[in-house]
């Protein structure tokens, strides 16, 4: 139970530490922001800050830090610990960093970040690569909650079968909806409803631990049969790198630089960003601490739990500490987290294509034309991935996997951007030289003997040599070139 209350206090005291100090590196200004200077009416909005808040939370607390944390706890209570340092200093200075970049810039979206800071060759590449991600993620976002509607709808007399599709065409007609009106209509008129379901029921189930964790503190260490069913090396669960893999959101998620742009362009003021960006994703931290530390304790109390899908889990979780009602109340949360990400995930999407293609976004008819196919490939992934159980499996792993490309390439983009600022650059490039090494580890590693996606599938200490070299190079090669041309720019 300490290292779990300790992550906590780690969490809320970075915020007022390291966030001030990340802040005071980046220097908000009081600049006319993007809302301010580019209003469309659209897209271009400005929203109070405490909807921005709200907005930027929901959009960034998918099923990461409910779903993966309850996967992710197998690794053992130095969740307890990584979770919380690793959203301090790499997922939270990420989502700063995304945000701020793009207010400087007329809230661009990522891909334009890249192309600024990485060259147009990769970001030819990184535009389909992300493309392909937010497909993805719309397509896990419609199918989980989806998923989750069939054990609370369980007495009723339909297949469950039909429930699932029923609740995907509800879920996937609201996704166009919101991605096709403006930001204020749809998602800044109910996300602040969403919010408050979201933040009481995961303060239900801390009130709920902590009763039952002051009764019986075991539940929240690794018991006997806890340590039985433990993710380890041996059973080809490494820490290094599968856990950075399997828990995203919570300690850092690539998907969050693609929503940092959407809240950009309804700012009022940079003022505002370390609380809106840096302090959503530290909320988020919390809220999968508290799911990790509910997945301990019920894999504790029911160590046969452990063989569950995550999702099964998680209604057992409720049912435990919450009751069937109120726990009923608290999957709906859950569902909403999944929802509230998957909607600006197509939003994302679609300001994406249309910033690469030099599409106006005004016009309601352009935004229809362009969300057709979206609409078309979305609806191919969900029904292929719904054949058999290994069919989501393979479209998670691969999900999870692309979605850390995204945040090492938002954090060397990041880290050039602010050596051309002439700031201190090493707040992205630690943790950018981190999640490289992450990326190339994972896939140099892994293979379908060890349950993941295509890879090499070499020694895994190979693999670390291999990715060290690699990302150490790569970031080097970033610095020293663009320390260079900064030299250069300065001797002229």
């Amino acid at each position: 139970m300490l290292l779990f209350l300790l992550g906590l206090v780690i969490l809320v005291v970075g915020y007022f530490t390291y966030g001030k100090f990340v802040e005071k590196i980046l220097a908000p200004t009081d600049n006319p922001t993007p809302a301010v200077r580019m209003h469309d009416g659209v897209d271009f909005v400005e929203l109070p800050h405490w909807k921005n808040m709200l907005i930027q939370l929901l959009n960034i607390a998918g099923i990461g830090p409910v779903i993966g944390v309850i996967l992710g706890i197998k690794f053992g209570a130095i969740v307890f610990i990584i979770l919380p340092i690793g959203n301090i200093i790499g997922g939270a200075v990420h989502d700063f960093l995304a945000g701020i970049i793009s207010i400087r810039n007329n809230g661009c979206n990522l891909p334009k970040i890249v192309e600024d800071n990485l060259g147009k060759h990769y970001a030819r590449f990184f535009n389909a690569f992300m493309s392909l991600l937010l497909l993805l993620v719309v397509a896990v976002f419609i199918n989980v909650p989806a998923a989750l509607f069939k054990p609370l709808l369980k007495n009723i007399d339909v297949e469950p079968n039909t429930i699932f599709w029923i609740a995907v065409t509800i879920i996937f007609i609201y996704y166009i909806i919101a991605t096709l009106f403006p930001v204020d209509k749809i998602i800044g008129s109910i996300y602040p409803i969403f919010g408050a379901i979201l933040i009481i029921s995961s303060f239900a189930i801390f009130i709920a631990l902590m009763i039952k964790g002051i009764q019986a503190p075991e539940i929240l260490t690794e018991g006997m049969a806890f340590k039985l069913g433990k993710f380890t090396e041996a059973n080809n669960n490494p820490i290094l790198p599968v856990l950075f893999v399997t828990i995203a959101c919570g300690i850092i998620s690539g998907f969050h630089a693609t929503q940092s742009p959407i809240i950009a362009r309804t700012m009022k003021t940079e003022r505002e960003a370390r609380s809106s960006f840096y302090g959503m994703m530290v909320l988020e931290g919390i809220i999968g601490m508290i799911w990790a530390g509910a997945g301990m304790a019920i894999y504790n109390l029911f160590p046969h739990y452990m063989l569950k899908a995550p999702a099964l889990v998680l209604n057992d979780i409720t049912t435990y500490f919450l009751g069937s009602i109120i726990g009923g109340v608290t999957v709906i949360g859950v569902i909403i987290l999944a929802i509230t990400s998957g909607d600006t995930a197509m939003r994302s999407l679609r300001l994406s294509v249309a910033e690469t293609f030099k599409i106006s976004q005004k016009s309601l008819r352009n935004r229809i034309l362009l969300c057709l196919p979206l609409i078309a490939i979305v609806f191919g992934l969900l029904y292929w991935s719904n054949q058999d159980a290994k069919s989501f499996n393979i479209l998670w792993n691969y999900f999870s996997w692309a979605n850390q490309i995204l945040a090492a390439t938002t954090l060397l983009a990041a880290t050039v951007w602010l050596i051309r600022e002439k700031k201190f650059f090493w707040i992205a490039a630690v943790p950018g030289v981190f999640m490289t090494f992450i990326i190339f580890c994972y896939i140099l590693w892994t293979d379908k003997s060890k349950n993941g996606p295509l890879g090499f599938g070499l020694d895994l200490n190979i693999a670390y040599v291999l990715s060290t070299i690699i990302s150490i190079g790569i970031v080097a090669y970033l610095i020293i070139r663009n320390k260079c041309k900064c030299s250069a720019t300065d001797d002229k």
